[in-house]
């Protein structure tokens, strides 16, 4: 029996990737007069913004200050994403939905905390409908490591293996399944082989799939 629901927010909830690029191009300008492009922050996407930003800066040869930099980087962001962030198709429905049947719902996102709740005050998901929040700088080991999963289920107080991870990305499913969770894989991000080949158990395109399982 699923007694618990974990979400990984972008790619699942919402899809932020271009706005804290947007974001962090603006900051290496405003901060190092370097002209930095969207392209650079992909092989740090999922990664949580300690990397996201060093990667990138690692490549420019630039020594960043990590506080002050991330800082004014979630300022931009805060700024950017501002009216323009919309959840993805079906989730503020399904969630609405599963918390009017009291399922225990947790976020589990590699991104900040500061991020994680710009995205769900923009995306129109009070904070207090998840019984757990946990973001990246809480967890040492990051996905495909399991701990971030295994936390969330222990801020949940329900056994892993009763609860269903939403995830996009391969790495993400991967952790899903090592903490033992069962998990269902959305093609946002993926495609549909590309996450069953990872691990995933079963696959949707958009939550509106999941919907119409509960109301059967």
């Amino acid at each position: 029996m699923i007694n618990g629901y974990i979400f990984d927010m972008d790619g699942v909830l919402c899809d932020s990737e271009q706005f804290i690029a947007e974001a962090a191009i603006k900051m290496f300008k405003t901060c190092y007069q370097i002209n930095v492009t969207a392209n650079d922050f992909e092989p740090f996407i999922g990664m949580g913004e300690d990397r996201y930003l060093g990667g990138v800066a690692e490549k420019y040869g630039i020594t960043l200050q990590p506080e002050k930099d991330k800082t004014e980087t979630y300022r931009l962001y805060a700024e950017v994403v501002k009216g323009q962030l919309n959840a993805l198709p079906g989730v503020e429905k399904f969630i609405r939905e599963l918390a009017s049947q009291k399922k225990r719902l947790a976020v589990a996102t590699s991104a900040d905390e500061v991020k994680m709740k710009v995205n769900l005050k923009e995306i129109g998901l009070e904070i207090d409908i998840f019984d757990a929040l946990v973001s990246g700088l809480e967890i040492k080991n990051k996905k495909p490591d399991p701990d971030i999963f295994i936390e969330a289920s222990k801020r949940l107080n329900v056994p892993i293996n009763q609860c269903v991870v939403f995830e996009d990305a391969i790495n993400g499913v991967e952790a899903a399944k090592s903490a033992g969770a069962f998990c269902v894989g959305i093609t946002s991000s993926f495609s549909g082989d590309e996450l069953l080949d990872a691990g995933a158990d079963s696959i949707i395109q958009t939550f509106f799939d999941d919907i119409k399982l509960l109301e059967n």
